[in-house]
């Protein structure tokens, strides 16, 4: 019950953005991206996954050093970028966000630091498909919430299949599901430029604004990075960051009237590409999956404290509610049973999103590592509370009856004679509750925590290879399972031999 209660006490506990800034906090720009499947907005470093780098990434270490802060990244998913912003995460999204009146309505935007069009990638034997009209009749897929997406869907004789990862996209193109692609230029150039088997084709289509997000009302910090992305279009600062991802065009020199000819080399774009071609072949690809290694032992590692953790609180938690609802009077009976009954009816993902995203409308912020435990805990209590009350219902009643004749109190007969024999019984079904939380820890990415199911989505981006890197991410969790499922047959044998011993049959 101690530990209950501690852990509670430190689940509910204000993250620390919750209490005033530090002095040092103030010089700090925190930041926001998808950075798990991005090229080449902020990706991960092919030669290096635990680098971040992306013309976006460069622009932003730029503002910040004109601003005189220090820039800190904030790893989220697509979809929790903007409610993240509004949650106050961090102070500002910049992840290649279009410039649309329901994003305009969202978030309050800075001006616009690239504007590009939507190029058609095919494969090399369908490069007919080259104009929008060619499109028609065929099925193309997109990203979704884009330009592009509602460009296609405009078009009833267009099937329209929309991707939240470029590389899923690119993968069904290959493997023929999709006849075409109608994406963001750099998406394009960076995915389709480093292989032979894809070819852009046709001309740019539509057009396309990328802008800095902020907090509405966050005013004071929207004009500061306004004003330096001025600066920055004046003095070719900007030209210069684009070109080494060779993402300079006649679009961004009319846009940003900075028509000088500056000859910057594409080193980060070719350094990218020679990158990618090398982990080719055997020996690439052994050199990757050994490299991979400490990243994936540190996703095991936060994965294990994370189910472990919320596996002492479902414990604590459910047989609490097992013999509230097993011994209690009524209206304990009532609430526990209202309580399971709600949280198993309800998905985890929702919960988790719940806790994180709904919690602070109600003044309760909690980090992404709390938040995490906290909903896995709470979820696996309710599930955990019928196993014990199962497990209580199946000790002989004469259990209670003898206890009582040895004069013992209800309380202590409960404490001493009937959880310790239920909890033998159910000790089979803890492990495999444990190992399906383990799994179930996966849900927690969505919330910014990078363990191994959010390790392998980004490296199987960065490489485009879901196959090894699903091996390995799958022996990470059979590792970490197999314990557990061992120590739970010998606990289980040394209370057999225990009870045996007791002369209990």
């Amino acid at each position: 019950m101690r530990l209950l209660i501690l852990l509670c006490v430190a689940l509910f506990l204000p993250g620390p953005r919750a209490f005033a800034a530090p002095p040092s906090a103030v010089h700090e720009l925190s930041w926001a991206s998808d950075g798990e499947a991005n090229v080449p907005y902020v990706f991960h470093d092919p030669a290096d996954t635990t680098r971040l780098e992306g013309f976006e990434f460069d622009l932003v270490q730029e503002i910040a050093r004109r601003l005189g802060r220090e820039a800190r990244f904030v790893q989220n998913d697509w979809d929790g970028l903007i409610p993240g912003l509004q949650r106050g995460m961090y102070d500002m999204v910049v992840d290649g966000i279009e410039m649309t009146p329901d994003h305009l309505q969202a978030a309050l935007f800075s001006r616009p630091y690239y504007v590009t069009g939507d190029r058609i990638v095919v494969r090399r034997d369908r490069q007919e498909l080259n104009s929008f009209s060619a499109l028609r009749g065929h099925v193309v897929g997109t990203i979704k919430e884009t330009l592009a997406e509602r460009l296609l869907q405009r078009e009833p004789s267009i099937s329209v299949r929309s991707y939240e990862e470029e590389t899923y996209a690119f993968s069904d193109l290959r493997n023929g599901r999709l006849d075409a692609l109608l994406l963001d230029g750099p998406i394009a150039l960076y995915y389709a430029g480093v292989t032979d088997d894809l070819v852009i084709v046709g001309d740019p289509i539509g057009q396309t604004r990328y802008g800095i997000a902020f907090r509405q009302g966050n005013l004071a910090l929207h004009d500061a990075v306004d004003r330096t992305l001025g600066e920055m279009m004046q003095d070719g600062t900007l030209q210069d960051i684009l070109g080494r991802w060779n993402l300079w065009t006649p679009e961004m020199a009319q846009m940003t009237g900075d028509h000088t000819q500056r000859h910057v080399a594409p080193t980060q774009w070719l350094r990218y590409r020679d990158a990618m071609r090398s982990q080719t072949g055997w020996m690439g690809q052994m050199r990757r999956y050994v490299g991979f290694l400490p990243i994936i032992a540190e996703a095991a590692g936060l994965t294990l404290v994370v189910s472990a953790l919320a596996m002492v609180l479902a414990v604590s938690l459910g047989l609490l509610l097992a013999l509230g609802r097993h011994y209690g009077p009524g209206l304990v009976r009532g609430a526990c049973g209202l309580y399971i009954e709600i949280v198993r009816g309800t998905p985890l993902l929702i919960q988790v999103l719940f806790i994180f995203y709904g919690l602070p409308g109600l003044g309760i912020k909690l980090s992404p590592f709390f938040a995490g435990v906290l909903a896995l805990g709470l979820n696996y209590a309710a599930y955990e509370a019928e196993n014990y009350r199962a497990g209580l219902s199946s000790v002989p009643r004469g259990q209670m009856e003898a206890a009582i004749a040895l004069n013992m109190t209800h309380g202590q007969a409960v404490r001493l004679v009937i959880i310790p024999q239920a909890f033998r019984t159910v000790l089979p079904v803890m492990t495999n509750d444990f190992i399906a939380l383990l799994k179930d820890s996966s849900l927690v990415s969505v919330i910014t925590l990078t363990e191994l199911t959010k390790t392998y989505i980004r490296l199987s981006s960065t490489y485009y290879d879901y196959i090894g890197t699903g091996l390995l991410i799958g022996a990470a969790y059979l590792l970490l399972g197999l314990p557990f499922v061992r120590f739970a047959r010998h606990v289980e044998r040394k209370l057999g031999q225990s009870v045996r011993r007791s002369g209990h049959h």
